[in-house]
């Protein structure tokens, strides 16, 4: 049965209209489909039933942003997208092309374009945004477009559908004077003028509240802030009064100490003159004990050579001087008690004038400094005798006949001798090595000759196999025409099969998009050997399980994460063979089978969390996943960790409860961690 459906346009010749429509993804439009060809006057949609009419006049609709989705059988925009984005098509794009030759009843502000194209996008998850002429533009510059030239879709008689016709033409007085308002295009004003007026009236009781806040809040707080100006200002003055009569007694106590500490430096100076008085007394008595001495010693020497004449003069004179070394003792004794004696007067001095303690520390530093000098002598004159000392050293051992090795050990020729022969065997050493590598090359050659004359045998089969092989095509040929072979069921045959191999070229290049828009993944590697078993890498840990009921599909990935991607190997050799000569062309997480440990809820705490929200409303991950027993510890390893619910409530309940205390995902993505976090919001498709 063929039923008509009609879009017709009440516009005249010259005014703006739907040139060309382009649908994709939207509805029953999995592929691109154009529209061309549109009259401007009168246009007839026809065709069998489920043909896809009505969507032609849905995505109409869409472009011209219509905000009830029940007139174009929706109740989202996600219902929308080809078969609800479940088919791999995530996106839904209707683009117009309007014909806007006639300048006078284009648009405001597109009169210099021919033509305007205007598209709208909608993404599975709930994206949408309009483009004109290739540009991006908000909802309200589309609709003021649109309603500038009478094209309001959301009013409720712009589009009259099947029975609705009476009902137009019993309209009341009213209803038939806002219909040609939205005919004429005012009532895009008087909305704005409505929207304006509400608006100022916001704005209004806005002011009101904002001036009752300055009468009863804010002036109060700002007299008060005044007073306490003012106390502020009288505090600064006084500080500043204080800060003038500080600074003077500073400079008073200073003044005086400066006075104290120049009568204290007088005082020093006396001090030190008396002390250098002392001293050079005490120099005087010690040069006395010294010329006292040496008389002694003449004394004595002249005594042993003239003993037998001059004895009794001698002792005379030695009992004179012993009388006068004594005396002299006595004097000396007497000047060191007094030098104790003004010493200890010193002290008492030095400590009552601390303010002079500078003046001495910077004499202290020069006497430090002539001491350094006198250290940094001493050690140079160190150095240089050491030095000599080496030198002795090596001259005795050159005498001796040694000399001195590369690590500083010395060494006589009969050792340095030896040492050679040494460094000759290891040379020798060498080069027999060398020579045992050069027979390993020979035989390696000869081996390979071998494998050459095996490979002419193995040529020579092949040869043989191949002329069996014609002669079994010759067979095959004879008994095709006993057949009765048909040339025509064979052309329809490779017919069939060159578009068996469009099908295929194009499912190549959907899945070839695919791996462009999701390169991670994609998992290819190069063998690390010749012999290398391929089968040993499992793939992608994506690529290893199937998710029955796809429902569970977001919380399963949100579930794994970055692991999905992970690759699975059979051994840890493996994955060290892949890592170190696989030719890896990103870097990739291995998980070898027999290595990998996983944490798996147990059915204890998995019976605990359905019991709180239901036993169909709370999954373990790895129960909603079918796979081969062989990837079982990979499997557990990603997903044996994580609970599934159904709702965020449930899921908040389940991860919070001390009986289960586990991470918690809902359908939706969203986690909940007893650790504290919540992670949720918007996710890219």
């Amino acid at each position: 049965r063929r039923v008509r459906e009609a879009v017709v346009s009440t516009q005249s010749t010259g005014r703006m209209h739907i040139k060309e429509v382009i649908i994709d993804g939207f509805k029953s439009y999995a592929q691109r489909t154009q529209v061309r060809n549109f009259d401007p006057q009168f246009n007839a949609i026809t065709g069998l039933n489920g043909s896809g009419k009505s969507n032609i006049l849905d995505a109409i609709c869409f472009v011209l942003g219509i905000s009830n989705l029940s007139q174009v059988r929706a109740t989202n925009l996600q219902e929308l997208v080809y078969k609800n984005g479940q088919a791999g098509i995530t996106k839904a794009s209707v683009t117009i092309v309007f014909d806007n030759t006639d300048k006078k009843q284009s648009p405001l502000g597109y009169e210099n374009f021919d033509e305007l194209t205007i598209t709208r996008q909608v993404v599975v998850g709930g994206r949408n945004r309009y483009l004109i002429n290739g540009s991006n533009a908000n909802n309200n510059r589309v609709s003021d477009l649109f309603r500038s030239v009478q094209l309001n879709i959301n009013n409720p008689h712009f589009l009259i559908m099947q029975g609705r016709i009476t009902k137009v033409l019993n309209m009341k007085p009213q209803e038939i004077l806002s219909m040609i308002e939205e005919a004429a295009g005012t009532s895009l004003y008087e909305s704005k003028k409505q929207a304006a007026l509400k608006t100022i009236e916001k704005k209004d009781n806005k002011l009101t509240d904002i001036n009752q806040i300055l009468q009863e809040e804010l002036n109060p707080t700002l007299e008060k802030l005044k007073a306490e100006r003012v106390s502020y200002l009288e505090y600064q003055k006084i500080e500043r009064k204080i800060e003038t009569l500080t600074r003077l007694v500073v400079a008073y106590k200073y003044t005086r100490a400066e006075h104290i500490d120049q009568n204290a430096e007088q005082e020093v100076n006396q001090l030190q003159k008396q002390i250098d008085s002392l001293d050079g007394e005490v120099e005087e008595c010690k040069n006395k004990i010294s010329r006292i001495a040496d008389e002694i010693r003449n004394l004595e020497s002249t005594k042993k050579e003239d003993a037998s004449n001059k004895l009794q003069e001698l002792e005379t004179k030695m009992g004179e001087c012993s009388k006068r070394e004594v005396k002299a003792k006595s004097d000396l004794d007497n000047l060191l008690d007094s030098v104790k004696q003004e010493e200890k007067e010193k002290e008492k001095t030095m400590k009552s004038i601390k303010t002079t303690e500078a003046l001495i520390t910077s004499k202290s530093s020069e006497l430090g400094g002539i001491r350094d000098d006198a250290e940094r002598y001493k050690e140079l004159e160190e150095t240089e005798r050491v030095n000599v000392e080496k030198a002795e050293a090596n001259y005795a051992a050159v005498q001796a006949g040694q000399m001195e090795g590369e690590d500083g050990q010395q060494l006589t020729y009969t050792e340095h001798l030896i040492k050679l022969k040494d460094e000759l065997s290891e040379a020798q050493t060498a080069n027999k090595q060398a020579q045992l590598k050069l027979k390993h090359s020979q035989s390696t050659i000869r081996k390979m000759e071998g494998d050459s004359k095996k490979a002419e045998k193995e040529i020579a089969k092949e040869t043989a196999d191949y002329n069996a092989a014609v002669s079994a095509v010759t067979r095959l040929e004879q008994q095709m025409e006993r057949l009765g072979f048909s040339e025509q069921e064979h052309g329809n045959l490779e017919q069939r099969k060159r578009q068996l191999e469009d099908s295929v070229a194009n499912a190549s290049r959907q899945v070839d998009d695919l791996l462009h828009k999701y390169p991670q993944l994609h998992f290819d590697f190069a063998s690390p050997s010749r012999d290398f078993d391929r089968s040993r890498v499992k793939g992608l840990v994506a690529d290893l399980f199937t998710i029955p009921d796809t429902a569970f599909a977001t919380a399963l990935e949100v579930a794994a994460g970055g692991r999905l991607y992970n690759v699975v190997t059979d051994t840890e050799d493996t994955s060290s063979l892949l890592i170190k000569h696989g030719q890896l062309r990103r870097r990739y997480v291995m998980i070898p089978l027999n290595k990998i440990r996983s944490n798996v809820i147990s059915s204890e705490v998995v019976g605990n969390a359905k019991r709180l929200v239901g036993d169909g409303n709370c999954h373990l991950a790895l129960d909603v996943i079918k796979y081969s027993r062989e990837m079982e510890p990979a499997m557990k390893y990603c997903f044996g960790g994580v609970l599934i619910c159904r709702t965020k409530e449930q899921a908040k309940r389940v991860a919070f409860d001390k009986s289960v205390k586990k991470k918690v995902i809902t359908l939706e993505g969203d986690v909940y961690d007893p650790a504290g976090t919540l992670t949720g919001g918007s996710r890219n498709t």
